[in-house]
């Protein structure tokens, strides 16, 4: 396994690449959620490529930039069965003096985790668009669990007609059903506990879908009340929306994705499901 720290040491790797590769956007401080879309990368691809940079684009002012987990060490020592070159640009490096080109994905980005995070979306867009020019990947790999990204990733490919597959994967999950995330680590243990009503919610809307219930209205109602009597939680947004824009919907038709953001104390966290 090699590891890149600069653009150009990683296009020059690349040109003398051979085969499919496959890439990994990641921020670091790995979990399982993430070694999974690198095994999937593994079995897909001649040669895997993961990232890791903590994007200083996508963070709002008061969001936790300067305090997001980091454990370089630790992420090489899980990369290294699965990975051939670790690409670990600086800020510096991806945004020189005077950067001043962004990519805006319209309409989708402007709802829920868009509308919550403003800017958010203009800079995961232009990182990953960056990460696709210089390492040209064949296919790129994303979880589930970041529903909202996924789609933006994958507005933006199709408009500006990249050369490549988004390959997403299932969202990876804690025994008791919270999604895998280096946000979990912000979690005391009460919290932690309560975090689990996120996927309760989310498995009530499966249930009662799957039990013929189709108005939307109905089944935010019912998650409302679930997560309502979890005292930590502070509900942001629930919504059930067509799976491509995310346009709310009255009358569920699949797929559909439900998903939501919920406040566990000060962590703001995020879950899905898709009606299929």
């Amino acid at each position: 396994m090699k590891v890149i720290e600069t653009v150009v040491a990683m296009r020059g790797r690349r040109r003398e690449t051979e085969g499919a590769v496959g890439l990994v956007p990641t921020m670091g401080y790995l979990h399982e959620g993430h070694v999974s879309l690198v095994r999937r990368a593994r079995e897909e691809n001649a040669v895997v490529v993961v990232s890791i940079f903590v994007n200083p684009t996508q963070f709002g002012p008061r969001e936790d930039f300067k305090s997001y987990p980091r454990d370089t060490k630790r992420d090489l020592a899980l990369l290294e069965p699965l990975t051939d070159v670790v690409f670990m640009p600086s800020a510096a490096d991806m945004y020189p003096e005077k950067y001043d080109t962004w990519v805006e994905v319209g309409g989708i980005t402007e709802r829920l985790e868009g509308a919550a995070r403003p800017g958010h979306f203009r800079g995961v867009a232009t990182v990953v668009a960056k990460l696709f020019n210089i390492v040209r990947p064949a296919r790129a790999y994303f979880g589930q669990k970041d529903a909202q990204q996924l789609a933006v990733i994958r507005k933006m490919v199709a408009d500006l007609n990249m050369d490549l597959q988004i390959i997403a994967c299932p969202t990876v999950r804690e025994p008791d059903g919270l999604a895998m995330s280096s946000r979990n680590t912000y979690l005391n243990a009460e919290q932690r506990r309560a975090a689990a009503v996120l996927y309760r919610s989310l498995t009530l809307a499966r249930e009662l879908w799957q039990q013929g219930e189709n108005d939307a209205g109905t089944i935010r109602h019912e998650m409302t009340d679930l997560i309502g009597r979890e005292p930590l939680a502070d509900i942001d947004y629930i919504s059930i929306g067509e799976v491509n824009t995310l346009k709310e919907l009255h009358r569920i038709r699949t797929p559909a994705l439900v998903s939501l953001a919920v406040k566990i104390g000060r962590v703001r966290l995020i879950d899905n499901v898709v009606l299929e």
